[in-house]
């Protein structure tokens, strides 16, 4: 009887194990909120492991508030103000630690575009005004390249994005000035751009003056000049795209989501490989997703969080749910959901490994100001 009670007892504490271990790993939990609702705004991990978030919009319009979360304390701490609002903008941390904040809406976007950048100097807590872009966008990428400098290309260049534009440009920390460089081949806007391991940024998908689009280009910072990386599997736009590591063998880019020519909402996924220049399909996500985050683990896989989207026989919404994709299997899996639904939200790596989801929009909450961490 006692050799049984034993038994049953080590059986009881190996399942409460179990379940102690299945409730850390894959899990959102909330975490300290935001003085200010937002979406459409921008996050950065600074040097120090802090991280940075800037401006967006809620009901009352554009924003040039400034929050900083600090993970040790799970609390967030005001970083000043801009010198204008701005959403849907970027911000790119530079070799310098300082933040450079660029472009987007000074409102809703229906007004005015801005050309304007600053810096933010996380020494000194201090926002400045540095170079002008030549183009004022919206709805663009910015990539912080090896040498040092700033790619921004495509976007929005008139209110209510009446124009896209091919225009590239290069910021350079040493003189605070833009300068021109190769124009894309196809003015676009919502794309995505991604910094690959030989220097050069892949640009795909977005919209172009025929709608979502399935192109996709390469910039050669040496040359100064883009030339064509084929088509991707499928035309999409406001998707993912993160660069994947695969040990020493292979290194590509999942592209994820996004919405096709017609408008719908994509669940599928593809890679590409810059050996070889090809576009292939991977596994589909089981929710159709766009405005999506996509954050690479720590172990390799990508944690894909949020958006608005659908599953298959339900309506549009924003989602809670995400998901996993391993590059092992090329397959997707559920993971935890989020403790709620949020689109235009941030998601960052923090450097313990974890995630921060923070702000977006919300079903039958609207904007919102609430955090939270991903425990893989």
């Amino acid at each position: 009887m006692s050799r049984m009670f034993r038994a049953l007892s080590i059986l009881a504490f190996s399942v409460l194990a179990f379940s102690a271990r299945a409730q850390v790993s894959g899990t959102w939990a909330a975490t300290g909120s935001m003085a200010t609702a937002r979406a459409n705004f921008t996050a950065t991990l600074l040097q120090n492991g802090k991280v940075l978030v800037t401006g967006g919009g809620n009901l009352s319009g554009g924003l040039s508030s400034t929050e900083i979360y600090d993970p040790l304390t799970a609390g967030w701490t005001s970083a000043g103000s801009m010198h204008l609002p701005r959403m849907i903008h970027t911000a790119v941390l530079l070799p310098n630690g300082k933040v450079l904040v660029a472009g987007g809406c000074n409102s809703d976007c229906g007004t005015a575009a801005t050309a304007t950048a600053e810096l933010y100097d996380p020494a000194t807590g201090v926002w400045s005004l540095t170079g002008s872009m030549s183009t004022p966008r919206y709805f663009f990428t910015a990539t912080l390249l090896g040498t040092g400098k700033v790619l921004v290309t495509g976007g929005c260049s008139q209110i209510d994005c009446g124009a896209v534009t091919a225009v590239s440009e290069l910021y350079d920390p040493a003189t605070g000035q833009w300068s021109r460089t190769g124009s894309l081949a196809s003015a676009r806007d919502l794309q995505t751009a991604t910094l690959l391991a030989n220097g050069n940024v892949l640009v795909a998908g977005g919209f172009t003056t025929s709608g979502a689009s399935a192109s996709a280009e390469l910039y050669n910072p040496s040359m100064g000049k883009w030339s064509s990386a084929g088509s991707m599997t499928v035309a999409r736009s406001s998707h993912s795209a993160t660069l994947l590591g695969n040990g020493q063998v292979l290194v590509v880019v999942l592209v994820v989501g996004g919405r096709d020519p017609n408008g719908a909402i994509l669940p599928s996924a593809e890679l590409y490989n810059p050996a070889n220049g090809k576009w292939t399909a991977t596994g589909s996500m089981t929710f159709r997703r766009q405005n999506q985050t996509a954050t690479l683990l720590a172990n390799g896989k990508v944690l894909v969080a949020g958006g608005y989207g659908r599953s298959t026989g339900r309506s549009s919404n924003d989602l809670a749910t995400a998901e996993l994709y391993n590059p092992a299997s090329g397959a997707f899996s559920a993971t935890g959901n989020m403790t709620t639904t949020r689109s235009e939200h941030i998601a960052i790596l923090l450097s313990n490994g974890r995630v921060l989801a923070a702000g977006g929009l919300g079903t039958g909450v609207g904007y919102q100001s609430s955090a939270e961490i991903y425990t893989p």
